[in-house]
């Protein structure tokens, strides 16, 4: 099956981050496209906004007659459920189906493709490299798993020839990929679920970052257990950031290459993990032959991913941050970031575990790393493709946070008890719908009076 075979398209999970930016490619394409998702979001009024038409019901007489043809392809998510009747109707008539990243691989198998891997940092990577890319002028499509700010998109660009892709471990779906050059900037253990343990995650990995015979084209954060390009902050490696200053809210740093130094680099995103991210970005983008001025001028004028270290609020009395972290070294990652910024502030970290799974399987290391701020609220588990686990709740996650000033509160409380705690500096955290409470958190802070 090609793709130039396919008039149709239809999505089952469109509102996901990664379908999203996958649809919105196909109608580039010339595609005609539809899809369902369970509920109405953010992403999905943008679609709709987008001239996609979007069904909320999952129902097979709401699918449209030209869609019951043979040049029909129906892309489904993960995150759906077996029993959905629409995705039963596909199966039981024999129509295409293809899960995300095997389209992807289809559409990377016939560009140079970058394919950016790795437990964490893979949107902030991926989303920098595209847009250094795209600034230089290069005919690049980038399928981002985020909100890039400075194109308020998951998908930088429209081009042909060079693509940029979120390599996601989950399932396996990288396996899919055809892959020119690749990066890795983490391989923590997650996914158990899926993997059963650590060793056969990293299997998983090695199996991918075979996928590039040149090491000179794989590029890894120092000390992980792979051969290609070293990428380090502040350590000896191939790629390495050092002369690192703050000023005015942004890092000032040069890079050492393995040809020389490029000076004089300027990054917005805070975080030793977002200066990690923009190295890789970057040793990827000279590699490819992105000068290093071109280089230069597209890190400065990066804006960022929403919901990564997002700041809301930012004045000298109040701050509020957001962040997709859903791991516990992602949420360690924005300690770091916050605390560096904001040494001596009371910070309120209010959390959404995510995957019944994910917090069964760690824990200890989420109590570990929420206990580090000096106020936690909790939200109850975000489920997503999840059934529940018997003893596995935010109340047992935490008996196991050593900070007396902790507490669980149900989302329709949420507002009400930021509120009544008069915070200093506030930082939601997760991957569920935490995101769609953001701006209804903004408003109510801003309107308190204290900023």
């Amino acid at each position: 099956m090609e793709l130039s075979q396919m008039e149709n398209v239809y999505f089952i999970g469109i509102g996901g981050i990664g379908m999203s930016a996958l649809a919105r490619y196909l109608k580039y394409a010339g595609k005609t496209i539809i899809g369902y998702d369970k509920s109405p979001t953010q992403l999905t009024r943008k679609l709709q906004g987008e001239g996609i038409n979007i069904d909320f019901e999952d129902n097979v007489l709401h699918i449209p007659k030209d869609f019951m043809k043979e040049n029909t392809l129906v892309v489904v998510t993960p995150a759906v459920q077996k029993s959905h009747t629409e995705w039963k109707y596909f199966l039981q008539n024999s129509f295409t189906i293809k899960k995300r990243a095997e389209v992807l691989g289809m559409i990377t198998k016939d560009t140079y493709c970058f394919a950016v891997a790795g437990t964490h940092g893979k949107t902030t990577t991926s989303s920098i490299l595209g847009h250094i890319l795209f600034e230089a002028g290069e005919d690049v499509t980038a399928f981002i798993g985020g909100i890039v700010e400075n194109y308020d998109s998951n998908l930088i660009g429209n081009g042909t020839k060079i693509t940029v892709v979120e390599a996601d471990e989950f399932d396996r779906s990288f396996l899919q990929l055809h892959p020119n050059v690749v990066c890795i900037t983490s391989m923590d253990a997650d996914h158990l679920d899926i993997y059963g343990d650590r060793d056969s995650m990293e299997t998983t990995f090695r199996e991918f970052a075979d996928k590039v015979e040149d090491k000179d084209r794989l590029f890894v954060a120092k000390g992980l257990p792979l051969c290609g390009k070293t990428i380090a902050v502040g350590e000896d490696a191939d790629f390495n950031v050092f002369n690192i200053k703050m000023n005015s809210g942004e890092y000032l740093f040069d890079v050492q290459t393995p040809d020389g130094i490029i000076h004089d680099l300027r990054f917005k995103l805070l975080g030793r993990h977002n200066l990690s991210n923009a190295l890789m970005a970057l040793a990827m983008a000279w590699k490819f032959g992105i000068s290093a001025d071109q280089i230069r001028e597209a890190l400065i004028s990066f804006k960022g991913i929403k919901r990564r270290f997002s700041y809301q609020i930012k004045t000298e009395k109040l701050v509020y941050i957001d962040d997709y972290a859903h791991h516990p070294t992602e949420i360690d990652a924005v300690h770091q970031a916050v605390r560096e910024l904001y040494p001596s502030k009371k910070l309120l970290a209010i959390f959404q575990p995510h995957l019944f799974s994910r917090t069964k399987d760690f824990a200890d290391d989420f109590a570990k790393s929420l206990s580090n701020f000096d106020e936690i609220f909790l939200l109850d588990i975000y489920p997503a493709r999840e059934l529940p686990m018997e003893g596995v709740t935010s109340g047992w996650l935490l008996s196991k946070i050593e900070n007396p000033r902790k507490k669980l509160v149900m989302k329709a409380d949420l507002i009400h008890e930021i509120m009544d705690n008069n915070p200093k500096v506030v930082v939601t955290i997760g991957a569920g719908d935490i995101g769609e409470m953001v701006l209804d958190i903004k408003e109510a802070l801003l309107g308190q009076g204290s900023c």
